[in-house]
């Protein structure tokens, strides 16, 4: 019975953080390419993340979107 108490709770807590990522994500300001480089940036492969980001200028540590 404990057991499947335990795998119960885990699989509701996951459930939960899973829906939360989608969530986190779209939270982030995000600018394009030309947004980047306009403001003095230059846009970069951050493979840590696996995101395309826009590194020094005015949007310096923000994601870039694919728009």
């Amino acid at each position: 019975m404990r057991t499947r108490l335990l795998g119960l709770t885990a699989a509701v807590i996951l459930a939960a953080l899973g829906a939360m990522g989608p969530v986190a994500q779209a939270a982030v300001p995000a600018v394009d390419g030309p947004t980047c480089v306009a403001g003095h940036g230059t846009v970069e492969y951050d493979s840590s993340t696996g995101l395309w980001t826009c590194m020094g200028g005015k949007h310096d540590g923000e994601p870039i979107t694919g728009n």
